[in-house]
């Protein structure tokens, strides 16, 4: 069960960030942030027309990114959280990783001073 599990996961962090790959579906999601958007109003932002809008929200919900809420005549897209917290906790395995080997250059370079001033001081 794990193993397919690590799959679906893999599988879904590639289909994240094959989705931000491009860049204007990376603007969308930084306009999203702020809150719902109408293709409309992402098109007038963005200076696109609302056909590339469209397709590039479909990808974005393809990919599990964005939902779609209907209010009346009007399509509101939204930001889904899941897929950007599961983002945050792979990225977090390697800020962990970075950090600790920032730390240990830290500690070496501490140890590099401190012996070049013990030379400084034994001449």
């Amino acid at each position: 069960m794990t193993g397919i599990f690590l799959i679906s996961y893999i599988e879904n962090m590639n289909s994240t960030f094959s989705a931000l790959s491009e860049p204007n579906r990376l603007h969308i999601v930084e306009l999203l942030r702020d809150g719902p958007l109408t293709v409309g109003d992402i098109a007038n932002r963005l200076g696109l027309n609302q056909p590339q809008t469209s397709k590039h929200l479909r990808v974005l919900s393809d990919a599990g990114l964005v939902e779609v809420h209907a209010v009346t005549n009007r399509r509101y897209y939204k930001l889904r959280p899941e897929p950007f917290q599961e983002l945050e906790v792979w990225l977090d395995s390697y800020r962990r990783l970075w950090n600790e080997r920032f730390d240990r250059l830290d500690d070496y370079l501490q140890e590099m001073k401190r012996k070049e001033g013990e030379k400084k001081d034994s001449q």
